[in-house]
């Protein structure tokens, strides 16, 4: 095993160069320099105020500027040359840099450390990431919400402990996913108040000596402000574990939701079809079409959750200030940005054109007695306790079960032996349109109640 020369940004005090093992197995850069854009950003900006605060002169500032747009331009040509011996990306555009303007490059690094740039930068991306994904976000609820809308007629049954319960409309269940994204966006929007707090002048853990200026940088950046202490400064990574707590929270909605995709698409249920182009066949039985995109949701949520777990563990155990096991944290968030947001993607492409089944639907919606509770509402309705009106029926179903009938298919004689308050308006509660269309008032499924509600949805997210 061969060594390699030490990393002239610290070598200094070393007397002997790292060990080639340990310089690959210590290097961050071909990971994090996925971060290339945040972090010439940010030292575009460190420039602008070293400038403004007399460090460096206007034409070190401009020489700078250029040679950071020139490494830029050379990232995304794909013309740059990424070496594990300079460690993270950082320090490879500082090289790249002093490499094309001299010795000013050097002089980039004034008043800051590593420790208050790479935090500088992982919140930089994560504030950008965050805008793409409440994009997709939106883009999904605005999908669920037009089909909601659509389908605010449309009868099936819902479910609790996934048996009949009392039927609901397609739209009203829209709705309810619809629901949970929302609150996923607000917590996105929130966490993302607290990312939006800048790091860079904390330096290594104290802050530094030279005249620095925070909040112009932060203004420069788009920051709220800066961060209030240095030393929480560069070893904080609350916010990266709250916006994959955030992103456990969406994966959660989203498995739930696939897990529903899944069950529908089956034909033990043929309630939806889902887009050919969303889904694949197999090698062997030429019948089969597979959700695979709502599965590997479902799949995916897994490894979110095992990224919020390892960023706390991570965290856990560390003392103030910035220690390298923080090198861990970009990972786990790169890949939980990566996830959600190409789920978030698949399902906003997929479904709008879903096709729902609604023959089927009604079918299940008549099976299972769920207009049960209508029933035992429209007893009460005349007089009859409720405990006494649940037993009545009870015994109503348990009838039914014997003879194969659903409640509205029994005559109002075979009603009227389980009491003599039911009278021939039972009809107007017992049918599958009379039963949703009573359950109007916010947050109903009653048609109407739906379509208001969709009004009101589709305002809300034309506001964003």
């Amino acid at each position: 095993m061969t060594d390699q020369a030490t990393n002239a940004s610290w070598g200094g005090r070393f007397s002997e160069p790292t060990d080639a093992f340990v310089a690959r197995y210590t290097a961050s850069v071909d990971f994090d320099q996925r971060m290339y854009r945040q972090d010439i950003q940010g030292s575009i900006a460190h420039a602008k105020m070293l400038c403004k605060v007399g460090v460096l002169t206007a034409q070190e500032r401009d020489d700078i500027i250029r040679g950071l747009e020139e490494v830029r331009i050379e990232i995304e040509r794909g013309e740059f040359e990424w070496s594990v011996a300079l460690e993270d990306v950082h320090m490879n555009i500082e090289a790249a840099l002093t490499k094309k303007i001299g010795i000013t490059g050097k002089k980039l690094h004034t008043g800051r450390s590593r420790n208050d740039q790479v935090a500088t930068d992982i919140r930089l991306y994560l504030r950008d990431e965050i805008d793409v994904i409440s994009d997709e976000l939106t883009r999904l609820q605005q999908g669920l919400v037009g089909l909601a809308e659509q389908q605010a007629d449309t009868i099936m049954p819902g479910f609790t402990h996934l048996q009949t319960a009392q039927p609901v409309t397609f739209g009203h269940h829209l709705l309810a996913w619809n629901a949970m994204l929302e609150r996923d966006f607000a917590r996105l929007q929130d966490c993302r108040k607290r990312v939006n707090q800048m790091p860079l002048g904390a330096a290594a853990l104290a802050g530094t000596t030279y005249p620095i200026d925070r909040f112009y940088t932060a203004e420069l950046l788009g920051f709220e402000g800066p961060t209030e202490n240095s030393l929480d400064s560069v070893s904080d990574r609350d916010f990266a574990i709250e916006f994959t707590s955030a992103a456990s929270l969406i994966m959660m909605h989203m498995s739930r939701f696939s897990e529903e995709l899944v069950l529908w698409a089956s034909a033990q249920f043929r309630f939806v079809d889902l887009p050919d182009r969303f889904c694949t066949g197999s090698s062997i039985m030429p019948q089969k079409k597979n959700p695979d995109v709502p599965e590997l949701v479902r799949g995916k949520t897994g490894r979110v959750y095992g990224h919020m777990i390892a960023l706390l563990t991570l965290m856990k155990s560390q003392p103030l200030a910035y220690n390298k096991d923080n090198q861990e944290d970009k990972e786990p968030l790169f890949d939980t940005v990566d996830t959600l947001r190409d789920s978030l993607r698949a399902f906003a492409d997929m479904v709008p054109h879903l096709q729902p089944n609604k023959a089927s639907m009604r079918e299940a919606a008549m099976r299972g007695f769920s207009t049960a509770t209508d029933l035992a509402d429209y007893v009460v309705r005349k007089g009859i306790p409720f405990r006494d009106a649940h037993e009545i029926v009870g015994k109503a179903v348990g009838y039914g079960v014997q003879t194969g009938k659903d409640l509205s298919e029994m005559t109002l004689e075979e009603l009227q032996q389980f009491s003599a308050e039911i009278t021939a308006d039972v009809f107007d509660v017992l049918t599958l349109e009379g039963s949703v269309a009573a359950r109007d008032h916010i947050g109903g499924t009653a048609p109407n109640q739906v379509r208001a509600a969709a009004a009101r949805a589709q305002a809300a997210l034309a506001q964003r």
